[in-house]
């Protein structure tokens, strides 16, 4: 069972101000020198100053662009000490703990694929140990809230303090228009457990093109989460990796100002608190009638299990589930509910309707 993070809230980390959001840029990959120092004076310029690059890039197959390495932290530095940025790149071992430690970089983050390894995560804790340094952390690849908050225990065990994450979205082989599933269910469930939790959105990696940069940074700001990492790059055309999810500095500010609204995440206003309590009531009411609904299909899955258990029949009946599954989600988009959330939604209920009758189908072995 998860514990309570033991956290310093981030606008004590000397990064960033409110209101909101609070905003990491630069490219995917620093690639050269006049790259990094071009793209970061342009982001200094319209007043972002946290600035993120790549060193190291973890890639599926040798051959790839995977980072120029440690000479890319020298020109972080450069960006720090000219441009009075605070700089911050990916680790993913040990290793690069240490190089960014010597390099007086100011912040870390541990990416997707590093975030679903319990061995690395807890070398990068150990590694972390005894530092200021603050640290975000990715969710994995994978739709694993476990393994995400296990990531961030790690850390905050070896006292990590100054902690936060970045939701980027989930590997995903359906079909969909962007580069990964958004997957804000999960989002919405750790900030659930974990309200304190400084949270920002990658819509960049979700997204995977522009295009679709500035719904998803609206749908995180619509969430209450703080801030967004988005990646920019002084000439994406030209850029080694992802260059199609890439924003020129002057490109995101006009994002940020004209195309996104900050939600508050509270009011003192009395005519919002009354209203609002009262549709919380009616929630609570139809969340209640829900849960008797529940209990009632499964008392009569249990009488389904025993009439089988009689008659010597399998559980699973394959034809009528599809048939009933296809009738509900006919059902469903008359009611305006999407095809997606009525599969997982019943999904889950056959699942446990299945699990009722193998326990009647059990009793007595």
């Amino acid at each position: 069972m998860a514990q309570k993070l033991d956290l310093v809230p981030a606008t004590e980390w000397g990064f960033f101000t409110l209101p909101r959001p609070m905003v990491i840029a630069g490219p995917c990959s620093a690639e050269t020198e006049e790259q990094v120092m071009e793209t970061a004076k342009g982001l200094n310029d319209v007043g972002i100053h946290v600035f993120r690059a790549g060193i190291w890039k973890p890639r599926t197959h040798p051959g790839s662009f995977e980072g120029v390495g440690t000479v890319g932290l020298k020109w972080l530095q450069r960006v720090k000490r000219e441009l009075g940025m605070h700089v911050c790149t990916e680790v993913a071992s040990e290793k690069h703990v240490y190089e960014c430690i010597k390099f007086g970089i100011d912040m870390v983050w541990v990416g997707a694929r590093t975030s679903a390894n319990p061995f690395l995560m807890q070398e990068i804790a150990d590694a972390l140990r005894d530092t200021d340094i603050p640290v975000l952390v990715k969710n994995p690849v994978n739709p694993d809230l476990d393994l995400w908050i296990g990531a961030l225990e790690r850390l905050n065990q070896a006292g990590i303090k100054k902690l936060g994450v970045i939701h980027r979205g989930f590997t995903t082989s359906e079909k969909i228009p962007y580069r990964n599933d958004p997957g804000w269910r999960i989002a919405i469930e750790l900030r659930t457990r974990f309200p304190e939790l400084p949270f920002f959105a990658d819509p960049s990696h979700m997204a995977g093109d522009r295009k679709y940069l500035a719904e998803l940074s609206q749908r995180a700001m619509d969430l209450g989460l703080e801030g967004l990492m988005i990646e920019s790059h002084c000439n994406p055309a030209v850029a080694l990796s992802d260059a199609k999810q890439q924003l020129t500095p002057s490109a995101l500010i006009d994002m940020l100002e004209n195309d996104i609204v900050v939600r508050d995440n509270d009011t003192d206003s009395a005519a919002y608190r009354e209203g609002i309590d009262q549709l919380r009531a009616q929630i609570d009411v139809i969340d209640e009638n829900i849960l008797f609904a529940m209990k009632s299909r499964m008392a009569v899955s249990a009488k389904i299990g025993k009439y089988k258990k009689d008659h010597n029949i399998a559980i699973l009946q394959t034809g009528r589930w599809d048939s009933l599954l296809s009738e509900m989600v006919r059902k469903g988009g008359e009611y305006g509910l999407s095809e997606k959330f009525l599969v997982q939604v019943f999904n889950a209920i056959h699942e446990e309707s299945v699990r009722v009758q193998n326990d009647i189908l059990s009793e007595g072995k």
